[in-house]
């Protein structure tokens, strides 16, 4: 089978090559991968910009969608789809850049009704974060009618698919971008208004005038804390990333003067019962020919050199990975 294979005895190197089925991890459920996805995190592992990766060798992708090979779980059984995010997979357990995955059978959830693999790859952990972010903004009290919603790194896999729901539910939605020249595209996803990151994204001041009633931010550092300092009395924050840094420069006064709620997202660990909620979701809510918009497909052979593309900014919306599709 063709595998991207990540190895670090001469130094770290990812490569496409070949591996024997019986090479696979342990696991009650084999997977015929037909699409991936590359995301920010696999990005992160494929070049080595970060230690992502924990065990090695490595097949990176977090993400995967497929058809169920063989089963010794009674949950699944052979011919049916599936979809997998999370889990240390591509970090820890073999992930989905490769033809055949065998994983365990509590990390699968059975792809949505009224999405092919396609699809599901097309949004990916990045659209399934942005729903999980849209599920927080609601629960807290953030409708449509509260006020103008922020979605940092709106370019972005996250930010794209968020401006789209967003705008979608009846939202004013303000996207914040690096790149101008995609101000079209963000206005055809629904963005109401699109302003420069740089308005957010240098030390800013501990409190802004109130703007935001809830924010969706993978971006971290300076641009989580200048939105914060910008959200409304009783708005809500939403932070599921770190393109900016790890870093958390501000102070605590949105928090204690204005009743703001920063609500962190975690997809990787995301209980079950939370996932499948999102995903149903994301099968009826998300616009398809938007999902189009935003989607590039390659083959794994372009999965290594789209990598230090992506970190530089310089891809836009979703890579699906085209495995065995």
């Amino acid at each position: 089978m063709r595998a991207i294979l990540i190895t670090k005895d001469d130094g770290y190197r990812a490569e496409v090559t070949d591996l024997a089925e019986a090479d696979l991890p342990e696991g009650d459920v084999t997977v015929r991968v037909e699409y991936s996805t590359l995301n920010y995190k696999d990005s992160l592992a494929i070049t080595g910009a970060s230690p992502v990766v924990r065990s090695f060798p490595m097949v990176p992708g977090i993400d995967l969608a497929g058809v169920v090979e063989s089963s010794e779980s009674p949950e699944y059984a052979p011919g049916d789809r599936v979809v997998l995010n999370g889990w240390g997979v591509g970090e820890t357990h073999w992930g989905g850049f490769a033809e055949k995955a065998r994983l365990r059978a509590e990390w699968l959830i059975p792809l949505p009704a009224g999405l092919t693999a396609r699809q599901a790859m097309a949004l990916g952990t990045a659209g399934y974060t942005a729903m999980l972010c849209v599920l927080r903004l609601e629960e807290l009290g953030v409708g449509p009618d509260a006020g103008e919603v922020l979605v940092t790194g709106a370019a972005g896999g996250v930010g794209g698919v968020a401006v789209s729901i967003l705008a979608g539910r009846g939202h004013r939605v303000v996207a914040s971008t690096g790149r101008p020249e995609h101000a079209g595209y963000l206005q055809q996803l629904g963005a109401a208004e699109i302003i420069d990151r740089s308005e957010l994204s240098g030390a800013g001041r501990p409190l802004g005038k109130e703007r935001w009633a809830g924010v969706v931010d993978s971006v971290g550092s300076h641009t989580l804390v200048n939105a914060c300092a910008a959200t409304r009395r009783d708005g809500v924050v939403a932070a599921c990333g770190l393109a900016q840094g790890a870093d958390l420069p501000g102070t605590v006064l949105p928090f204690i003067l204005r009743g703001v709620t920063l609500a962190g997202v975690d997809s990787v660990y995301c209980p079950r019962p939370r996932r499948l909620a999102a995903w149903e979701r994301l099968a009826r809510e998300v616009n398809p020919a938007h999902l189009d918009l935003m989607t590039s497909e390659i083959g794994l052979e372009g999965v290594i050199a789209a990598a230090p593309e992506q970190l530089a900014g310089r891809t836009r919306g979703r890579l699906v990975v085209e495995v065995g599709g």
